[in-house]
């Protein structure tokens, strides 16, 4: 089964992703913050996000599966694609004002392969206010409309981003680098392809909506991740139908970097 990711289609997605970005900063300023029964944020406008991505993917692509934080929808194992969304990666602080959060949406070949990613950050950006990512299934990966080149040395991380409880769980005796937290993995997972002094990742347990559209652009820049035990992440039933948090930890960057990353600072027996 294949189905055609046309790249009309591709648009008007892209845009619907760009403009729940903008939504939600126009939000923002007004928000107020709730709980799950885990006891994790949740905004009103995390819910609403979710219900216009879904309608726009399941319009354009009723072949496809979805899978979103927020929502729970049938799953196809033989569907060709399966597009995960994340409304707002980052809720803790994107409900208390910080500028550090993401609307993700990551697309998933036959295989579990992350190919595709659309990413809304209009608080963040390089150098300007606003970030949107665009990764067409088999295309370049497009910032801000414009191709993007990979730039830096990315062999040695001499810095790299890090989730909130790394501190507790990695052993940091030996790693002399920096470390930068923003408080979105989607963020976290980008900054080595986005900022040429920054090499690597080590991003701690959070599921496949948190992930997978920064995992697919960093395969587009001959990076990747892998679990801190040196093991292959795999995008497995637990992980993607089960809703599970992946768990070890994992290196992200290129392989040099992973290696280099898996020497000096090393996961604490509960990392």
């Amino acid at each position: 089964m294949e189905i055609q990711l046309e790249r009309n289609k591709l648009d008007i997605l892209a845009k619907a992703v760009e403009d729940a970005g903008l939504y939600a900063k126009e939000q923002q300023r007004e928000i107020h913050r709730s709980y799950k029964t885990d006891g994790s944020v949740i905004t009103e406008t995390d819910l609403s996000i979710s219900r216009r991505i879904l309608s726009v993917v399941s319009s354009l692509f009723p072949e496809a599966n979805i899978i979103s934080e927020e929502t729970l929808t049938a799953f196809n194992p033989d569907a060709p694609y399966t597009f995960v969304l994340d409304p707002i990666d980052g809720t803790d602080v994107y409900s208390q004002g910080l500028p550090s959060w993401a609307v993700a949406l990551g697309i998933l070949d036959k295989d579990r392969k992350p190919v595709g990613a659309y990413i809304s950050a209009p608080r963040w950006g390089i150098g300007q206010e606003s970030l949107f990512v665009r990764l067409d299934p088999g295309a370049a990966l497009r910032i801000n409309g414009e191709p993007w080149t990979l730039t830096g040395d990315k062999d040695r991380p001499r810095q790299i981003t890090m989730g909130s409880s790394g501190q507790r769980l990695m052993d940091f005796t030996n790693f002399h680098g920096k470390i930068r937290i923003f408080g979105s993995s989607i963020l976290h997972m980008l900054a080595p392809v986005l900022y040429s002094h920054i090499q690597g990742c080590v991003n701690q347990s959070c599921y496949v909506w948190d992930i997978a559209a920064s995992h697919a652009v960093l395969l587009s820049c001959g990076m990747d991740i892998q679990y801190v035990d040196g093991t292959t992440f795999v995008y497995d039933d637990r992980f993607v139908l089960e809703r599970k948090p992946f768990s070890p930890s994992f290196y992200a960057g290129n392989e040099p970097c992973r290696l280099e990353l898996a020497r000096v600072l090393p996961a604490t027996s509960k990392g």
